[in-house]
């Protein structure tokens, strides 16, 4: 199988990246946290890529960006449960501070192609 869609995008390939990045930052977390911050994290952070993938196999502009917004909210998400594992001492500062950069990009890269569909659907021209 030669598709890739959305693996093309940037905004995906850095979401698995945080993905990765706070996996292996929760594997530090106390195992009492197991089913609460743990959970947390790791969901909000695999909920950033599943609903880039998700959003880009859909067919109309409206679902599309409404599930580009979910991702983008997930990736803020996940940067408070960042804070909060920094304020636990589960991480160090440093930790916090790459994973806070980190979720700051996929934000932005998932602004920039929500701006992309807001513009690809104003330039489409009228058919008459």
């Amino acid at each position: 199988m030669n598709y890739k869609g959305y693996k093309e995008l940037e905004c995906y390939k850095q979401a698995r990246e945080l993905r990765i990045l706070v996996s292996g930052l929760a594997k530090k977390f106390p195992s009492s946290e197991k089913f609460l911050l743990t959970a947390q994290i790791l969901d909000s952070s695999r909920s950033v890529a599943a609903n880039i993938a998700e959003g880009y196999g859909r067919f109309t502009y409206t679902d599309t960006r409404h599930f580009f917004i979910i991702a983008r909210g997930s990736a803020t998400e996940t940067m408070e449960h960042l804070c909060t594992a920094s304020d636990e001492t589960f991480i160090t500062i440093d930790e916090l501070k790459t994973g806070e950069e980190k979720c700051e990009l996929v934000f932005k890269l998932i602004n920039g192609y929500i701006s992309y569909l807001d513009k690809s659907k104003t330039s489409v021209p009228n058919k008459k």
